[in-house]
C-alpha cells in the first residue's frame, strides 16, 4: 500500500493545492477514513478472498452494477500501475540528467511492467515474500528522506503557509482527490479475508493501521519537501519532486539516495499491484461477470488475466502522462467508492450494523472532491473528462450487453 504513490503524487498534489499541499494529504486521509468504514463493516461481516467484488455482489446481486463497478476498480488499479511505471522512469532518468519529457519515459515504464510480468510468472509465494520485505525498505527509505529533509530545512517551511496566496478552494479539493490515490491501496486488504486469522476483526484492524502509517509517513515527506523547495520548484519538478528535495538534505548523493528508494518503491509496487489486479480479474472471470478469451494462450485463467493487465498498463504508460493518469485513476476509483457506500446504505446497513450518518458523510465527501477535480479538468484538460466518460460508458454498456447475452443463452 505504501511507498510508490507518494513519489508519484507529491508534485501533482502541490501543483493544485499550492501552499496547502501537506494539508491536502491530511484531508485526503480523512476522506479515506470515512470511505474505509464501509469496507471494514463489510469485511467484518463477509470476510473472503473476493474483496470488493464480493461486497458489490452482496449489495447489488450478480448484475450490471456489480460487474461494471468491479471492473472500474480493476481499471483504476491498472491505471495506478501505469502511474507507478512512469514514476519509475522519471526518477531513474534523473541520474542521467534527462528531462521527464523524453521518449525514454514510456520506454522505461513499459520495461518495468514487462519485468513485473516476468516476476509474476514465478508464482505467488515469491511475490508475497518479496513484497513483505520491500515494504520495510520503502517505509525506512521514506522516513530517512523525510528526516534528512526536515533536518536540512531547519524546520523552516517557506512553501507551506497557513494563509496561502495562490491556493483556490477548488484547486485544494482537486488535490485532495489526487491525494486519495496515495491511500486507496487499503482496498486490496479486503482480499485477504480468506487467508488471515480471525478475519472478522483483523481485516478492519489492518486497514486502520495501514492508513495510520501512511498518514504519518506522507506528512513527514510533504513537510520535508516543503521545507527544502519553493512551491514553484516543486511544481517544476512535479514528476520527481522527492529527488529534487533530497539535494539540499544530502547533497548530490541525495539524488542517488532518493532515486534508489524510488526505484525500489516503484518496482516492488508494480510487481505487487500486477499480482493483485490480475488475480482480481481472474476472480471476476470465474464469477462469469466479465467476458474472457484465451486468444490461443496456454495456461490457466490467471496467466491470461496477467497478460491482459500488463498489455493494458503498457498502453496507458505510452499514451498518457502522469497528470492525466492520476486524474483518470482518481475519477474511476471515487465513482466506484460512492457506489460501494450507497450499496451498504441502501441494502446492507442493518445487516452489517453500519451507521447511516457515516455512510452519507462518506458519499458527500467523495462527491465534493470528485466534483472539484472534474471542474479543474474541465477548465484545463478536457481529454481526461472525455476519457473518463467514454471509459465508464464502455464499461457499463459492455457489461450490460455481455450479461444480457449470457442470460439469454
Amino acid at each position: 500500500m505504501i511507498g510508490a504513490g507518494i513519489f508519484a503524487l507529491t508534485g501533482q498534489v502541490a501543483e493544485l493545492a499550492r501552499e496547502w499541499f501537506p494539508l491536502a494529504f491530511l484531508v485526503a486521509a480523512i476522506v479515506v477514513g470515512f470511505s474505509a468504514y464501509s469496507y471494514i463493516k463489510m469485511a467484518n461481516a463477509y470476510p473472503s478472498a473476493g474483496g470488493i467484488a464480493m461486497f458489490l455482489e452482496k449489495a447489488y446481486g450478480r448484475g450490471t452494477v456489480t460487474a461494471a463497478c468491479a471492473l472500474l476498480m480493476y481499471l483504476s488499479m491498472v491505471i495506478n500501475e501505469s502511474l507507478v511505471a512512469r514514476t519509475f522512469a522519471t526518477y531513474t532518468l534523473q541520474l542521467f540528467d534527462v528531462g521527464s519529457r523524453t521518449w525514454l519515459v514510456p520506454v522505461l515504464g513499459v520495461s518495468v511492467l514487462f519485468f513485473a510480468f516476468l516476476v509474476n510468472i514465478l508464482g505467488n509465494k515469491f511475490i508475497q515474500t518479496f513484497s513483505f520485505f520491500m515494504a520495510f525498505i520503502k517505509i525506512g527509505g521514506l522516513v530517512l528522506l523525510a528526516m534528512g529533509g526536515l533536518y536540512a530545512s531547519g524546520l523552516s517551511f517557506e512553501s507551506i503557509s497557513v494563509q496561502p496566496q495562490d491556493t483556490t478552494f477548488t484547486g485544494f479539493l482537486g488535490a485532495v482527490a489526487l491525494g486519495i490515490l496515495a491511500y486507496k491501496g487499503f482496498t486490496t486488504i479486503t482480499n485477504s479475508g480468506g487467508e488471515i486469522q480471525e478475519p472478522h476483526k483483523n481485516v478492519g484492524r489492518a486497514i486502520m493501521i495501514s492508513i495510520a502509517i501512511c498518514i504519518a509517513v506522507y506528512l513527514l515527506v510533504a513537510f520535508a519537501v516543503g521545507g527544502n523547495l519553493t512551491i514553484d520548484q516543486i511544481v517544476q519538478a512535479k514528476d520527481y519532486a522527492l529527488a529534487e528535495a533530497a539535494r539540499p538534505a544530502f547533497g548530490e548523493s541525495g539524488l542517488w539516495i532518493a532515486v534508489g528508494f524510488a526505484i525500489v518503491a516503484t518496482v516492488s509496487g508494480v510487481i505487487a499491484s500486477v499480482f493483485a489486479v490480475s488475480r482480481m480479474l481472474a476472480m471476476l472471470t470465474d464469477m462469469k461477470l466479465v467476458p474472457h478469451s484465451h486468444f490461443g494462450m496456454s495456461g490457466d485463467v490467471q496467466k491470461h488475466t496477467l497478460v491482459y493487465t500488463i498489455v493494458f498498463a503498457m498502453i496507458l504508460t505510452v499514451f498518457f502522462d502522469l497528470g492525466r493518469i492520476a486524474s483518470l485513476g482518481a475519477i474511476f476509483y471515487i465513482v466506484m467508492d460512492m457506489v460501494i457506500h450507497w450499496g451498504v446504505l441502501k441494502h446492507l446497513r442493518k445487516e452489517v450494523q453500519a451507521n447511516a450518518f457515516i455512510l452519507v458523510t462518506a458519499i458527500i465527501l467523495d462527491a465534493v472532491v470528485l466534483g472539484a477535480l472534474l471542474w479543474i479538468k474541465a477548465q484545463s484538460d478536457m481529454m481526461v473528462i472525455y476519457a473518463a466518460i467514454v471509459g465508464m460508458i464502455a464499461v457499463f454498456a459492455g457489461e450490460r450487453w455481455f450479461l444480457n447475452g449470457k442470460n439469454n443463452s
